[in-house]
């Protein structure tokens, strides 16, 4: 997996995480990566700082900081995580927790599996696993309901 800051032409600042650097650039190309504010397909990579960690148990390590592109004329904007951001993510940590401890992961069979479920072939069960973006839009198409994981860096690294 591959962590990217992202930055839309609207100057809205994100990030995603993708299986690799190729699989980005096949979703940006397609358009299928957006901005969450404003929906726009026009997408860049930011700038990231660096996973910095300190051998002090009393200091945190600095988690990956986004900086916007911006032309070399202007100032860089910046950001830091929010204390509501820093709380939203420990709930998404929490919720994707609680999602897999009672689940059965059944990895790259999870689109042939949730059809089976969705048309009655085998006795409905929570699930997750992987999904191609061509298995997930055909999954949309049969009407299949599905949500993604969410998925935040290990904060132990």
């Amino acid at each position: 997996m591959i962590h990217y800051a992202l930055v839309c032409d609207n100057g809205h600042n994100f990030d995603s995480w993708f299986p690799d650097s190729a699989a980005y650039d096949k979703q940006a190309k397609r358009g299928i990566v957006t901005c969450p504010h404003c929906g726009s397909a026009k997408i860049e990579k930011a700038i990231m700082a660096p996973r910095l960690s300190s051998a002090s148990k009393k200091r945190k390590a600095v988690a990956d900081t986004p900086v916007a592109a911006a032309p070399a004329t202007e100032n860089t904007p910046v950001a830091m995580i929010s204390p509501q951001e820093h709380e939203f993510r420990g709930k998404l940590k929490e919720l994707r927790e609680q999602l897999t401890k009672n689940s059965d992961n059944v990895g790259k069979k999870f689109s042939d599996e949730a059809r089976k479920m969705h048309y009655g072939e085998i006795e409905h069960r929570s699930i997750y696993g992987e999904a191609t973006p061509k298995d997930a839009k055909e999954l949309l198409e049969e009407g299949i309901e599905f949500h993604p994981l969410p998925i935040l860096p290990d904060e132990r690294n």
